[in-house]
């Protein structure tokens, strides 16, 4: 499985972002496959070996600087949507509804990851429910990284507090990955 460039590039930035001094460690923790993924320059539009490229380093950076490996995920698919969804995307995201932009996750989802499938199931006024359907290398922390990431595109659309709760998991043996997405002012 896949992951795109972009998405694994906001994984060292993130870490060189929020935790400078641990930078060099979490460096040095990386095991070789991953270390030589990240220093060459990742390229956003190359596409990259999904557990070398992002299973493995989140896995890492959650260990040295998080409670849990899948809070240090959240954290970094967080920022991942900060800084993807800034600028003239900004302007985008905030004039969409919602559901415009839940609509389209299923495709987006499949530009970072592939193979990869995830589909809109249920809507209602203030929720969403999304499923991830096919995902060949099934992870908690890819889980964890793409529910921050819903979480603060919904908070940057400005739809209030936002909660993402994930109730069934590819990762855990459920037969989809589950997002119950819900926001009020």
């Amino acid at each position: 499985m896949q992951i795109k460039g972009s998405a694994v590039k906001s994984i060292p930035d993130f870490v060189r972002k929020n935790h400078p001094e641990h930078y060099d460690s979490w460096m040095e923790a990386l095991p070789e496959s991953s270390r030589r993924i990240f220093k060459d320059s990742v390229l956003p539009s190359n596409w990259y070996p999904l557990h070398e490229g992002a299973v493995v380093p989140t896995e890492v950076m959650g260990k040295l600087l998080y409670a849990d490996v899948t809070s240090g995920a959240w954290q970094c698919g967080r920022y991942s949507a900060e800084t993807a969804l800034t600028g003239i995307y900004k302007f985008f995201i905030k004039a969409a509804s919602p559901f415009f932009i839940v609509d389209r996750a299923g495709k987006i989802f499949t530009t970072y990851y592939s193979p990869s499938s995830m589909e809109v199931v249920e809507k209602g006024s203030n929720y969403v429910v999304l499923h991830i359907t096919r995902f060949d290398e099934p992870s908690l922390v890819i889980e964890s990284r793409i529910a921050g990431w819903i979480e603060r595109a919904m908070e940057i659309h400005g739809f209030g507090t936002v909660l993402v709760d994930i109730t069934g998991s590819l990762a855990k043996g459920d037969s989809l990955t589950e997002f119950r997405v819900s926001w009020g002012a």
